[in-house]
């Protein structure tokens, strides 16, 4: 946990709001993590939380095994805020009935308050059609416990808003969480501030000085390595950890062969001539190719990457002396989703990260921007000194663009889609959207059309564009480019691009597809 005084505690029954409900309450500078729902009384009290959420899940709480809240949570007398399931957890364990409504609620209900109280202070000046709250349950409470008092109701949900009469714990059966609870953030901020009494003090200011402190007394006089690749999250993390041990930190730069047109030597201009850093670059693009050649299956191909990508850094860090510690860029969600109380996702794609290297290597591990979500790390990026050119780049895949052609890579191939991917780059930068989107790049089909250039046919490839809009990465929906952008992308790819005589549009969202095609 970081050098925070306030705090609040999110308990995870498996919400896909929990997430947010953590983020949220951090845009109130006040420092908030994500627990499975299960986390240790003893655990919780070594944290010290000013307040604790426990969030939605989609579970029933009077079913065999379902996930409750561990004994003695409020015996704490840390105020307790439950969310949907949360509320029923709450409910249930006090003695009250939870069953299966015959009206579900999903989508919009009015709220009603009925009693005066800290968590609605202010609702009273609300108009009633502006008094909008998010629902999504089909239990509902039947019978409260006589220790608790109704708040709050909306026409299907009799009990929507309880608290205990002489306890600091509270439950709403709607989502304040959700942009569509219209003033959803005023009951959170209440909770935080006038019910917790937490202090606004956490800022990526405050935290990049803390977390500069931290590193520089865990690392002491020994060396630091950590692989860098010019994306955000490594590059946050290579001058954050820069600043902290100065010298003392290699990081290490392998170019597999599949980045963009240039890439490489930007990615060394910006460690070494802007950061700094005693950069480590090594181009091992002939054993990247070697060991792809005739690699079709993109699950095979980020694997191969992965691998060879581990033996090269372990060679390169080998020829560093006395290194102590690996650094790595792990966000917060990386780390809920290893803590989420259903457990690690189904695996979609296999991810190529530097998750091999300590089992090969006996180095601890430093990970300053695993308590921090994306959006933070760019503000932490900001903070360091970084241009908005550099903290605002797209997300760029560790395998490259060898899982943005759907065949064997080969140098013919990415020559086509490095090009194809600097002219989208151009364009979508001139045209003022690459700021307004979360990520643009060019796909290579494994496909031959017929075209007509000069009065001659032509048997070319095609393209594929895909651009999409995203907070997080976690869902995503296609941009609705204007068409003199798309025509203008077309066009130049067509003409410029030697081998392509097709570019289409992909129009599909995450779910179903997924952002990247392999």
């Amino acid at each position: 946990m970081p050098y925070v005084t306030d705090s609040i505690l999110v308990l995870d029954f498996g919400s896909q709001y929990t997430q947010l409900i953590a983020r949220r309450i951090r845009e109130e500078k006040v420092y908030s993590e994500i627990q499975p729902f299960d986390y240790p009384i003893e655990s919780i009290e070594s944290l010290k939380p000013k307040g604790i959420v426990l969030s939605g899940g989609p579970s029933s709480v009077y079913e065999e095994g379902a996930p409750l809240p561990s004994e003695g949570l409020f015996e704490l007398g840390i105020p307790v805020l439950g969310i949907c399931y949360g509320l029923q957890a709450i409910a249930w364990q006090w003695g009250g009935e939870v069953a299966h409504s015959n009206r579900r609620e999903y989508g919009p209900a009015i709220i009603e308050v009925l009693k005066k109280d800290a968590l609605f202070e202010g609702f009273e000046a609300i108009p009633e059609n502006e008094r909008k709250v998010w629902m999504s349950h089909g239990d509902r409470i039947e019978n409260l416990p006589d220790t608790f008092e109704i708040l709050a109701k909306t026409e299907n949900s009799p009990v929507c808003a309880i608290r205990h009469v002489d306890r600091p714990i509270w439950g709403l059966q709607f989502h304040p969480e959700v942009h569509h609870t219209v003033h959803g953030k005023r009951i959170l901020k209440n909770f935080i501030f006038s019910i917790c009494g937490c202090q606004p003090s956490w800022t990526m200011q405050s935290f990049v000085e803390e977390s500069a402190e931290k590193i520089r007394e865990s690392v002491g006089k020994e060396k630091v390595i950590g692989a860098v690749s010019g994306g955000v999250d490594s590059t946050v993390m290579a001058a954050l950890v820069g600043k902290a041990v100065g010298k003392r930190f290699f990081p290490i730069f392998v170019n597999n062969g599949m980045l963009r047109k240039n890439e490489a030597e930007e990615v060394i201009h910006l460690y070494r001539d802007v950061l700094h850093l005693n950069l480590i670059y090594h181009d091992a693009t002939e054993r990247f190719l070697g060991a792809l050649k005739g690699v079709i299956d993109p699950e095979e191909k980020r694997k191969v990457i992965g691998k060879t990508f581990i033996d090269v850094f372990v060679q390169e860090a080998g020829k560093i002396q006395d290194v102590a510690f690996l650094a790595q860029g792990t966000l917060y969600p990386d780390v809920i989703e290893s803590v989420s109380f259903k457990g690690p996702s189904v695996t979609i794609k296999s991810h190529h990260n530097v998750g091999g290297l300590p089992d090969k290597m006996p180095l601890k591990l430093i990970e300053p921007l695993r308590e921090l979500f994306k959006d933070e790390v760019r503000e932490v990026g900001k903070v360091l000194g970084l241009t908005d050119d550099i903290v605002g780049r797209h997300p760029f895949p560790g395998p490259g663009l060898g899982i943005r052609m759907l065949d064997d890579v080969t140098p013919e191939k990415l020559e086509i889609l490095r090009d194809a991917d600097a002219i989208v780059m151009e364009e979508v930068r001139r045209s003022g959207l690459y700021r307004k989107v979360w990520q643009v790049f060019p796909v290579l089909l494994p496909v031959r059309t017929v075209g007509v250039m000069g009065d001659e046919r032509t048997y070319e490839q095609v393209i594929v564009i895909r651009a999409v809009h995203s907070v997080d990465g976690m869902t995503a929906d296609w941009v609705r480019f204007p068409y003199d952008v798309l025509a203008r992308l077309s066009n130049r790819i067509i003409n410029e691009v030697r081998g392509v005589n097709r570019v289409v549009y992909d129009i599909s969202s995450k779910p179903p597809s997924t952002i990247e095609w392999e």
